[in-house]
């Protein structure tokens, strides 16, 4: 048989980029990496915007898509979705199985991703951009709280003795396990159990080990405080679009 053309994984080491590195490497399908440096704005160039028009990472283009001819797919959960009927794996065999990894996969991208992300923002970040720490609590205390509400319906839909969120292990942990970072987020997993062993069962895949490994000396430390950091940060979080 002849290989198969690598996939291009337009990608930084964040937890909505692992989502799609670990995907990868547990569906086995080759790629090749093209890394976009969120703290220097390479997700705004002109190239970039082409594949995904929202100014974010990831992105894949896939040299040989469905119909034979290249296609590009932006946001994480849609390439979850397509790299899963691409392969054929973690998808669920029949409709029901489907539906219920979709629940859980859209789930964390309206969910879980963006309240985590607040969160994290308000309590790292953001005291870096506003010195009064009295206009960051409402934030700090709000998002904290409603990740933490999240978790508990992680620990509820774990209670009925499921090893994975949505039966056997699907598209679904793989989008949800990158977002589960309760230091940065004010949480203790202790007061989870069961989301805690899933935090280490899943961890226990190789192919989750070797994605979230990927481009890890590519990251550069926002939290530091130096010109660069701060440059980075405007980029970020000032939204800016040159």
């Amino acid at each position: 048989m002849p290989d198969h053309q690598p996939i291009e994984l337009y990608y930084w080491p964040t937890p909505n980029g692992w989502k799609v590195s670990i995907a990868l490497e547990e569906m086995e399908l080759p790629y090749v990496l093209k890394p976009v440096n969120i703290g220097a704005g390479e997700q705004f160039a002109p190239d970039f915007l082409k594949i995904s028009p929202n100014g974010r990472m990831p992105a894949i283009i896939d040299p040989e898509g469905p119909d034979g001819d290249p296609i590009s797919v932006f946001e994480s959960g849609a390439i979850l979705q397509y790299l899963a009927r691409k392969s054929g794996k973690f998808y669920g065999e029949t409709a029901r199985q489907q539906s219920e990894i979709e629940q859980w996969l859209f789930w964390q991208m309206g969910g879980l991703g963006p309240m985590a992300g607040q969160a994290h923002h308000f309590r790292s970040y953001a005291q870096k951009i506003e010195p009064d720490p009295s206009k960051l609590e409402y934030g700090k205390t709000r998002y904290t709280n409603e990740v933490n509400r999240l978790y508990g319906v992680l620990e509820r839909g774990l209670s009925d003795g499921r090893d994975f969120i949505a039966g056997d292990y699907s598209i679904a942990d793989m989008a949800i396990w990158p977002w589960i970072l309760p230091e940065g987020q004010g949480q203790d997993l202790n007061d989870f159990p069961k989301l805690k062993a899933w935090v280490d069962r899943v961890w226990e895949r190789p192919g989750v080990q070797a994605g979230r490994k990927l481009g890890k000396d590519l990251r550069s430390n926002l939290g530091a405080d130096d010109k660069k950091a701060e440059e980075a940060r405007k980029i970020l979080f000032g939204q800016r679009a040159t």
